[in-house]
């Protein structure tokens, strides 16, 4: 199987790509970087439908994981319209192109379970017959283009699965992200590095986290098994609080600490 994986050089790609090839499957990435790397790679601005056709022509993909796109939701609000243009522009070219070119391949658009909004009020994780009520620029783009990869499937009728991922942790983690950045200050204390002051966001807040190289697995299934046109939450199922997980790290860190929370 020839698996195509766009925004192969981020978090989730790379994870995604060594998931593949130690599964066996012929792997092709793409990013806006030219790096070299040890699977076929071919730098490619997504949001230009002519370097994304180049791309397909180029990699014939049997699947595609569309990965790709601006991850970040503070980033979001700094910057709403490219994470637009990223998000949901470069998604429609896509599904254009497949049409266009006749490929025959199967599609898994990874949207956020933030398109839910905020947590809800009755204590009981998401189903994916909630409401879509996206709050960031990030969590709308990828509401709609989700929208849209539902749409593909009724017409022109592509073989598209959506699946709506949970929060995800592992190696390489950005430190824009709250659990490694409590790591980098954590590590950085232990060091000397840093005075013992830790500085965070709202502790307060309730997040499920699953690990990346498990959510790689899922995806994988998905394209195997998900049914074309279908959503899926993907998740734990396990809450955990993120004062609860700051303290776990702490401990396991032997240190003291002042922290230091910011609450908007």
């Amino acid at each position: 199987m020839r698996c195509l994986v766009t925004g192969s050089t981020g978090f989730v790609g790379s994870h995604l790509i060594s998931t593949l090839q130690n599964q066996g499957y012929e792997v092709f990435g793409t990013g806006r970087r030219k790096i070299v790397c040890h699977y076929p790679y071919l730098a490619a601005e997504l949001t230009n439908h002519h370097e994304f056709k180049a791309l397909l022509e180029w990699s014939r993909p049997e699947w595609i994981f569309h990965v790709a796109g601006q991850p970040n939701p503070a980033v979001s609000f700094r910057d709403p319209h490219a994470t637009w243009a990223t998000n949901f522009s470069a998604t429609q070219i896509l599904f254009d192109l497949v049409w266009e070119m006749k490929l025959s391949c199967r599609i898994l658009y990874l949207s956020t379970g933030l398109v839910y909004g905020d947590a809800n009020n009755t204590g009981l994780p998401f189903d994916e017959s909630d409401p879509l009520m996206p709050a960031s620029p990030y969590a709308s783009s990828k509401a709609a283009a989700e929208m849209l990869a539902y749409q593909s499937t009724r017409f022109p009728g592509l073989d598209v699965v959506r699946v709506r991922p949970f929060n995800q942790i592992g190696p390489n983690q950005s430190t824009d992200y709250a659990i490694p950045n409590f790591a980098r200050q954590i590590a950085a204390i232990k060091k000397g590095a840093q005075p013992p002051i830790l500085r965070t966001g709202n502790l307060n807040s309730i997040r499920d986290f699953t690990d990346v190289r498990d959510m790689c697995e899922a995806y994988i299934k998905l394209l195997k098994f998900g049914k074309t046109g279908e959503v899926y939450n993907a998740a734990s199922g396990q809450t955990y609080l993120m004062r609860d997980i700051l303290h776990r790290l702490i401990n396991m860190a032997q240190i003291l600490v002042e922290i230091v929370e910011t609450v908007d």
